[in-house]
């Protein structure tokens, strides 16, 4: 027979499963933390299926593992003026123009080459009349980066660079970063000792081929925020099955999983957190 609170014997701790919503552009994890979910948290963990690996493989890697995003929205202000006669109008298409290609020159030739950094215009808008120089010009895009440093460097490089670009053409121009939308995501970095001891959890279950060290990817999770706080690790549990049709991304219309891998990610969970509490007894 055992005691009554047997378990007390055996693990010491509490283990806070959160529920988050709005990871996707609504920073639920920044404002869980803003209402309290990590107080007296000394780590935190998080798995995320991934379509690159096969089933229940699990993935990780040390330091950062994905990037920091933010978007931009550009409105370039000009006058509006006949085609046919350009001298009498301020042309915000040149001096968008401009601005992309001016863009692209901020990680070619300014960034180090062996600090990764992405920064892609992906929306460009102007007018609808193929007689008429429209009045404003509204782009904008995303950009990425592993560090904080290198990140706010590209924001200001950002502004600067379409700013600039428009004054040359005698355009206006202003730049929006949705800084109040909290659509700033900082980059995700595994704590090293956090990372090994999903690492050695993840080997004793699995067995060392069932482990990966994988490279660092450039898209963003709002768990960064959790990894700002207090030691974390973020990994992942593969769901790729080419026979039964899981090999399409989380952001697909033809998603889904293959679901061997639930019980094999609950395990790693499981496991991860009792071994935790094993090793960190008071």
């Amino acid at each position: 027979m055992f005691p009554d609170k047997w378990w007390h014997y055996f693990y010491q701790g509490t283990v806070v499963l959160v529920f988050q919503p709005a990871e996707e552009a609504g920073n639920g994890a920044k404002r869980m933390i803003g209402d309290g979910a990590l107080e007296n948290v000394e780590a935190i963990f998080a798995v995320h299926v991934s379509h690159e690996h096969p089933t229940s493989i699990i993935g990780s890697r040390p330091g950062p593992l994905l990037a920091g995003c933010g978007f931009f929205r550009a409105v370039i202000t000009g006058k509006e003026g006949d085609a046919g006669n350009p001298h009498r109008s301020v042309d915000p298409v040149l001096a968008a123009s401009a601005a992309v290609i001016s863009l692209q020159g901020i990680v070619s030739r300014e960034a180090n080459p062996l600090d990764s950094q992405v920064v892609s215009v992906t929306s460009l808008n102007g007018g609808d009349s193929l007689d008429m120089i429209a009045d404003t010009v509204v782009l904008g895009g995303t950009f990425r980066a592993f560090s904080n440093t290198s990140f706010y460097q590209l924001l200001q490089r950002i502004e600067e660079v379409i700013v600039e670009q428009a004054r040359v053409f005698r355009c206006s121009a202003t730049v929006d970063f949705f800084e109040k939308e909290y659509t700033i995501y900082p980059p995700t970095v595994n704590d090293e000792g956090m990372y090994e001891h999903v690492r050695k959890v993840a080997i004793d279950l699995f067995g060392p081929t069932n482990f990966r060290v994988v490279p660092p990817m450039m898209g963003a999770e709002d768990f960064s925020f959790y990894s700002e706080v207090v030691p974390a690790a973020f990994f992942y549990i593969g769901v790729r099955n080419e026979t039964l049709g899981s090999i399409h991304t989380g952001h697909s219309p033809y998603f889904m999983i293959d679901e061997d891998a639930l019980p094999m990610g609950a395990a790693a969970h499981a496991a991860i957190a009792e071994r935790y509490l094993n090793e960190h007894r008071r």
